[in-house]
């Protein structure tokens, strides 16, 4: 039941919702108030927001799991890199959570009882496995945040400047943990544990939100404009939670944090460029609203060579970031991942896709240009891994207080073209590690055709086998070397359509030799064909191992034949003293051959073996820009 006090301060009433709320701020005077019983304890005013874009509001309504919600206090909590909003909600069921808002990515999460020992926090590096509630989590970011100001009913006292150290945790499956040391000195070391998962805005069905021009990512406050510290160029931003901007004029970075516009730096681009997408650029893209509010130029060293890229920086009407990249005309659309993601040695798993290991490097900050939500660091450089699964590739970023995975695709640059009105993108030169293949659908379908018609063909010949010859005369034949006169078969027709017959002898002998001589003759027009014919076959066992060489079995076609009644006028010769030959004589039509199933085979593997040629080559290329460049035997004889 909610419990109403006045403000010492002012006077105005004050509502507890929770029971769990033991500070509130004055929503009139700002004063900080402590519950302690029945009493209120006035600590002094609260320190003001950063304004930012947040369509959030005290007092936003959503769902989660079923369950009802309402966002009852806020803090702002700010680290080197920029700041952002933990929101404190209620339940209708009186338990209360919170709703972490940093870079248009929701996290929803509960605290929970630690079930076991964890690391202290100076303790934990990044990628530590920490399991919570049975559950195996990664370690993704170690923070050393401060609190900036608070709103409404919060469950701690907590003030400007509040130290805040934290370690986020993600898991494959999305979910999301946080480990607040901020209170671990009073708990014997034992930090606060929130457990919840990634969701989307939708997801939560939010109602009550602020203005529309704030969710649209209108500023709600005048734009900050001032100079260059370095060079007096006029440059603003648009919002106070743009926290670095970039002059185009001479490199010099700007901490927009600061009362006054302070230099942070000036880099010196070692190759300055033209942003083939202008700042302030703005277009649909994938389904989404983008405009184009900076542009960083980075660069990394191979071998004593510098290889320059530019990222672009995009921002959603909700105000989270998407990422452009581009290299020598090959681009990608990118965006931070939500899960954390295993790697298995020279693989990783994302989404049941299995992406290889391509590169890794170190990566520099060489120039920028426009407007950054983070303090972007002169020279600032990060380890990155890089994964493809064309046309998808994932990479790794690791700095030392931080790991995180992003996930692009490629895209064509007409699609850009479309997206954004670009009619200067140079065409890509080239191969680049995630480019999809231009010759895999063309190699998948030959194949996919080929395995038909190989099936198809086997199937055809085996068909033939069986039911195509037509045996016209079959005998065992008992060939007499004694007599001279030839041997005359038994007399088989020929009918109109059929133009050969297939004449075969299979020998009934061992460690011998026959020589058939074979006269066709066409009884009905007295015409003849002659042919001969040798088997040979020998075996035996020489140091134990059993050998054999020829063949008992042999066949003739004989081709061009008209119409008639036939009949096989055959002798025979063999080894001297030998008294006779047995064999089985078969006339056929001829069903189908091995050898023109293997020469129609052969003939059909050519276009796959094509395709897989130029695909080869495409793969080829993009492997040898990489840590793991496909080696051919002949470049190993080269070497």
């Amino acid at each position: 039941m909610a419990k109403t006090a006045a403000c010492p301060s002012c006077g105005a009433p004050v509502v507890f919702r929770s029971v769990a709320s033991v500070l509130a701020v004055c929503e009139y005077c700002q004063s900080t108030l402590v519950r302690q019983g029945a009493n209120l304890e006035n600590l002094g005013k609260m320190a003001e927001f950063l304004d930012d874009r947040s369509p959030l509001q005290l007092g936003t309504e959503g769902r989660w799991n079923d369950r009802h919600f309402g966002l009852i206090g806020r803090l702002q909590l700010r680290y080197d890199a920029g700041h952002w909003n933990e929101w404190h909600l209620l339940f209708d069921d009186g338990r209360s959570g919170w709703l972490s808002e940093a870079g248009g990515e929701l996290v929803i999460s509960e605290p929970m009882g630690l079930d076991g020992t964890v690391p202290a926090f100076e303790a934990i590096a990044l990628d530590d496995a920490i399991r919570l509630r049975g559950q195996s989590y990664t370690v993704t970011n170690i923070l050393q945040a401060e609190c900036v100001a608070g709103a409404g009913e919060l469950p701690f006292k907590v003030g400007g400047g509040y130290p805040a150290p934290m370690v986020d945790l993600r898991d494959s499956a999305g979910r999301f943990a946080t480990l607040d040391y901020s209170d671990a000195a009073d708990m014997n070391g034992r930090p606060l544990v929130f457990l919840g998962e990634v969701v989307e805005a939708k997801a939560l069905a939010l109602a009550n939100l602020r203005d529309p021009a704030a969710a649209s990512g209108t500023p709600t406050v005048k734009a900050k404009v001032f100079q260059c510290p370095s060079c007096a160029a006029p440059l603003s931003a648009r919002s106070p939670d743009i926290l670095t901007v970039g002059c185009g004029s001479c490199g010099t970075l700007i901490d927009t944090g600061k009362e006054v516009a302070k230099q942070v730096a000036k880099v010196l681009a070692c190759e300055r460029f033209e942003p083939l997408l202008p700042l302030g650029a703005t277009g649909t893209l994938r389904g989404e609203v983008l405009e184009v509010i900076g542009v960083m130029q980075r660069r990394m060293t191979c071998e004593g060579v510098q290889y320059f890229w530019r990222e672009y920086a995009l921002t959603t009407p909700d105000g989270s970031i998407r990422w452009l990249t581009e290299y020598d005309g090959h681009w990608n659309l990118a965006r931070v991942l939500a899960k954390s993601v295993a790697a298995l040695g020279a693989t990783v798993k994302y989404g049941g896709q299995s992406y290889q290991h391509f590169q890794t490097y170190t990566a520099h900050v060489d120039h920028v240009e426009g407007e950054f939500p983070w303090r972007v660091r002169a020279d600032e450089s990060a380890q990155v891994h890089d994964y493809v699964a064309p046309p998808a590739m994932l990479s790794r970023e690791v700095t030392d207080r931080e790991s995180t995975w992003t996930q692009a695709e490629y895209l064509d640059p007409e699609e850009l073209r479309q997206a954004f009105s670009a009619t200067a993108l140079p065409a890509p030169r080239g191969v680049y590690a995630n480019q999809p293949n231009p010759q895999a659908e063309r190699h998948r379908g030959v194949s996919r055709h080929f395995w038909q018609l190989f099936l198809a063909a086997w199937l055809i010949h085996l068909l033939l086998l069986v039911f195509g010859p037509d045996t016209m005369l079959k005998e065992s034949v008992a060939y007499s070397t004694t007599n001279d006169e030839p041997r005359l078969s038994p007399g088989f027709p020929l009918p109109d359509g059929a133009r050969r017959l297939e004449v075969a002898h299979e020998a009934k002998f061992r460690n011998s030799w026959a020589a058939f001589n074979m006269t066709l003759v066409n009884k009905t027009s007295g015409e003849s064909w002659q042919a001969q014919r040798e088997l040979s076959y020998y075996e035996g066992v020489d140091g134990g191992e059993s050998w054999s060489e020829g063949s008992k079995s042999d066949e003739i076609v004989f081709t061009d034949l008209s119409p008639g009644t036939y009949m096989l006028a055959e002798d025979i010769e063999t080894e001297p003293g030998r008294p006779a030959i047995v064999a089985e004589l078969r006339v056929a039509h001829p069903g189908p051959r091995w050898s023109s199933l293997l020469i129609l085979l052969l003939g059909l593997a050519t276009v796959p073996l094509y395709t897989f040629t130029r695909h080869r080559v495409f793969e080829v290329a993009r492997w040898a820009e990489s840590d793991h460049p496909i080696v051919s035997s002949s470049d190993d004889d080269d070497d």
